[in-house]
């Protein structure tokens, strides 16, 4: 069966939510939640990690790429403006060379473990960058990781994918930040009609 990618919604987060319980939060129970921060209606610190992320989902402030198997999602792509997802890694850094900031950004990615080095993670950025194109398009810029050459990294670790997968997606890369994480850009054109 064919994947197929659907916007995390209001109706998608039961899925969403199953897939990260299913590795019991994700990234030490961040629940995909570490890039927001508070809205003018939602503090972090007052809710646990799905109670925030659904609510920031029914806000419309939290966007992601799912893919799914079926009734089930298997990975997802988080995206979205600057404000929605401000805590990035080496944020310092990055703001201090950013000359011109892109209304779009990806922070995160997530792969069942069950479906892990299978192309899942591409077919996730993929949807991402067309639900961008279909929100009107713009940059996107993204921080993947770069690897070690000969050295092998559990795909686990891979929170922000590679810089070799946003190449093969058209990615241009921009400067480095931190120890192994790149500035990537591209931009997106609208969706027709």
């Amino acid at each position: 069966m064919a994947h197929v990618i659907k916007p995390l919604t209001p109706e998608t987060f039961p899925a969403w939510l199953a897939l990260a319980q299913k590795h019991n939060g994700v990234w030490g129970g961040c629940y995909c939640s570490y890039f927001h921060s508070d809205t003018e209606q939602t503090v972090k610190r007052e809710y646990d990690g799905p109670t925030f992320k659904q609510r920031l989902v029914v806000e419309g402030v939290a966007h992601a790429a799912l893919v799914f198997d079926g009734d089930d999602a298997i990975a997802w792509c988080e995206y979205g403006s600057p404000l929605e997802l401000p805590n990035i890694y080496h944020r310092k850094q990055y703001d201090a060379g950013e000359t011109h900031p892109a209304p779009w950004r990806i922070t995160c990615f997530f792969v069942d473990r069950d479906h892990r080095r299978s192309g899942v993670a591409r077919e996730a950025l993929d949807g991402a960058l067309d639900l961008i194109a279909r929100a009107g398009g713009g940059e996107v810029v993204s921080f993947p990781n770069e690897l070690a050459e000969g050295k092998r990294t559990s795909s686990s670790f891979l929170h922000n994918g590679t810089r070799a997968m946003f190449e093969k997606a058209g990615f241009t890369f921009e400067r480095h930040i931190g120890k192994s994480k790149t500035v990537m850009r591209k931009t997106i054109p609208a969706a027709a009609g």
